[in-house]
């Protein structure tokens, strides 16, 4: 007797997929366990990407806000999908992290430009009746997103932005401190927007994902031709 997959339970599987209420205990992503080399993104790839969102849709609102968010000020996807509206000021220009890595908190800066955009998706989450308590980047029926949903929209939304690099969370974060190095904020500053334990462990990231330094020895250089 050959085996079908029950229509119910099909049909559930289906709605979870095509809805925007991704469950904690969605799979771990493909690549758990292994160390894929970080892909830097360009400034024009992200633009690309943020424009893939939906502009009046709330759900493209809230991941465009999400994707700024990430990028602009270099939260880890957890830390994110963790904050709470008290967490905001914006008059200060300040995100208060509560829970990083280690469970360790810290004050990360944020520019105008994002906290604009986050502001966008809040009055969107207001007027839908979503109360303070919820987390900030939360479903329309203001439950909890999960990181695993996040993992799965930015491939999706890359592939439709037309991006062929890799694009998670984290290689959003690692866009940010690729850029502010290019700016030449102090490491000792990347340290504490990251939230990294040690300067040399923010050293040895920015090695691997803004090497500036060589960059810099490498365009110096001439040819003749």
């Amino acid at each position: 007797m050959q085996w079908r997959f029950p229509e119910k339970a099909y049909v559930k599987l289906h709605q979870e997929l095509m809805t925007d209420q991704a469950k904690p205990n969605r799979p771990a992503p493909a690549n758990k366990g292994r160390r894929l080399p970080p892909e830097v993104l360009t400034e024009a790839e992200v633009s690309a990407l943020l424009r893939a969102c939906s502009n009046r849709a709330p759900t493209g609102v809230r991941n465009r806000a999400l994707i700024v968010l990430m990028y602009r000020g270099g939260l880890r996807v957890g830390e994110a999908l963790a904050l709470r509206p008290k967490d905001l000021d914006r008059a200060a220009g300040t995100i208060r992290v509560l829970h990083g890595k280690g469970d360790k908190a810290r004050t990360v800066g944020l520019d105008p430009q994002a906290f604009a955009v986050l502001e966008r998706w809040l009055d969107r989450r207001a007027a839908r009746g979503i109360n303070g308590h919820a987390p900030i980047f939360c479903t329309l029926k203001g439950e909890p997103v999960s990181a695993s949903y996040v993992r799965v929209l930015l491939p999706r939304l890359a592939k439709r932005a037309g991006i062929v690099k890799r694009v998670h969370p984290h290689g959003l974060r690692h866009t940010h401190a690729a850029e502010l190095a290019r700016e030449g904020v102090p490491a000792r500053l990347i340290q504490e927007q990251l939230g990294h334990g040690s300067l040399q462990t923010t050293d040895a990231y920015l090695r691997k994902i803004a090497p500036q330094d060589l960059i810099d020895a490498m365009q110096k250089r001439t040819w003749k031709h």
